[in-house]
């Protein structure tokens, strides 16, 4: 079975081109979208995606119609591969099931990786620039009133501690490190 996949990001936009292109490549079944690449929940590809069998073809009319981002892009033309899906992009002449699709598929998968490698260097180098200059990392801590007001709620009894927490603006985490430290006070003050 060969699916056609066409998205667009508003209501106001316009698919009959993409529709177009790929009735004319030859489809059996269409599905269309009108909303935008960047959320990650799409009705009509995740209804595309639990109807997939191997030896289907997804076909699309660009690459920037599948994935919302490079990555997202790479991970489902992946998960197709590993499927026995294959991929056709349209306007870039992309088929997976071809040695240069291949080849361009692992292009991609490297500059993908590249991309992500790039990332973590430079928030390492951030984080150690930061360090250098005195600066933590991680939230601002909350002030004492905020935490002896949580303090107060929790000896009290009568909220939980996600309650505590909400009613609070403060994590879970902060609380709990907050009623540690509180006890290991009162047991250093006790051993005097």
């Amino acid at each position: 079975m060969t699916f056609g996949y066409a998205r667009v990001s508003t209501e106001e936009q316009n698919l009959n081109r993409q529709i177009d292109a790929l009735n004319n490549y030859g489809i059996d079944e269409l599905l269309t979208e009108k909303i935008t690449g960047t959320k990650r929940d799409r009705p009509e590809l995740n209804r595309m995606l639990d109807k997939l069998r191997a030896g289907d073809s997804v076909v699309v009319e660009s690459l920037s119609r599948l994935g919302r981002s490079t990555k997202d892009l790479l991970n489902l033309v992946e998960q197709f591969d590993r499927r026995g899906v294959i991929f056709v992009s349209l306007k870039e002449s992309i088929d997976i099931s071809t040695p240069t699709g291949k080849l361009l598929l692992t292009v991609l998968s490297a500059l993908c990786q590249f991309e992500r490698d790039l990332t973590v260097q430079r928030t390492n180098e951030g984080l150690q620039a930061a360090r250098a200059r005195g600066r933590k990392g991680g939230r601002p801590p909350k002030d004492q009133k905020t935490i002896d007001k949580a303090l107060k709620l929790y000896d009290a009894q009568t909220h939980s501690i996600s309650e505590i927490c909400e009613v609070c603006g403060i994590a879970q985490g902060t609380l709990y490190n907050a009623i540690r430290k509180r006890k290991e006070r009162m047991l250093g003050h006790g051993k005097d």
